[in-house]
């Protein structure tokens, strides 16, 4: 499936889209690129309807090497405001995707690429792929608050002050990445988990990805008790009766993946 975009590419894997960040030689995002990321994935059902995951990577040797450097020249008081806020809606609705991402990353992921990278559910790294915040070493802010997602408190602070980029093979240690492959292993990997996300029906995926969301930051009782809302609201739905049956009956469920009451 193709979309009209300039920056990013994407095609259909079975029930996973693969979604490539694509504006060389290092996938540097500019504003235009930062609302291509926005529409797609806040406009995500229209855009790929049907779709049960997503594997989002980075065209050519890098995932994204940050931020277009040009665009912090002309960055003023005056204009800020509106910019940063576009950043953050196309960080946060990579976050906010009704359906599970996996981030698939080699090479740079620096300042905005680690952002990226933080926004996926999951992350699987390329022995190449090293991951770090910049901000400090060009004369801004941010990054720190996504890396904290990946990281321990100590660590997150060691890479923002020194700035400096650590490889994904130290890192996995900390959970910030789930595995590290070779790179041209890289895809078939993160393809090979989407998969098996993907055998689930739509409907328990995206109640699973709004209760993994919603719980993050919530304490364990009130977010055990949200847990227990959505599974009545999953209960509506005909493939969460499939399953249960499928279960019983010791076969393999058949899903239609329709959204909606039974």
């Amino acid at each position: 499936m193709s979309t009209p975009y300039e920056h990013l590419s994407t095609h259909q894997q079975g029930a996973t889209a693969v979604v490539t960040l694509d504006r060389g030689p290092v996938n540097a995002v500019n504003l235009d690129m930062y609302e291509e990321i926005r529409d797609l994935f806040g406009r995500f059902d229209e855009v790929l309807p049907g779709t049960k995951a997503v594997v989002l990577t980075g065209a050519g040797k890098h995932f994204c090497a940050g931020n277009e450097l040009e665009e912090f020249l002309t960055l003023t008081e005056v204009n800020s405001a509106g910019r940063m806020r576009l950043v953050r809606d196309a960080f946060a609705s990579i976050y906010d995707c009704p359906v599970p991402v996996i981030g698939a990353v080699h090479g740079a992921a620096l300042g905005t690429g680690l952002a990226i990278a933080a926004s996926c559910d999951v992350v699987v790294a390329g022995e190449s792929a090293r991951f770090g915040t910049p901000e400090v070493s060009v004369g801004v802010m941010g990054g720190a608050r996504h890396l904290a997602r990946l990281l321990p408190q100590p660590l997150v602070r060691a890479m923002y002050f020194t700035a400096e980029p650590w490889p994904a093979s130290e890192l996995v240690q900390y959970g910030a990445v789930l595995r590290v492959v070779p790179d041209d292993e890289l895809l078939d990997v993160a393809l090979g988990l989407a998969e098996k996300m993907t055998r689930h029906s739509l409907a328990a995926l995206r109640h699973a990805k709004e209760a993994m969301n919603t719980v993050e930051f919530m304490d364990l009782k009130a977010g055990y008790e949200f847990e227990q809302r959505m599974t009545g609201r999953l209960a509506a739905e005909a493939d969460a009766k499939e399953a249960i049956a499928a279960l019983r009956e010791n076969r393999k469920p058949a899903y239609s993946d329709r959204l909606g009451r039974v």
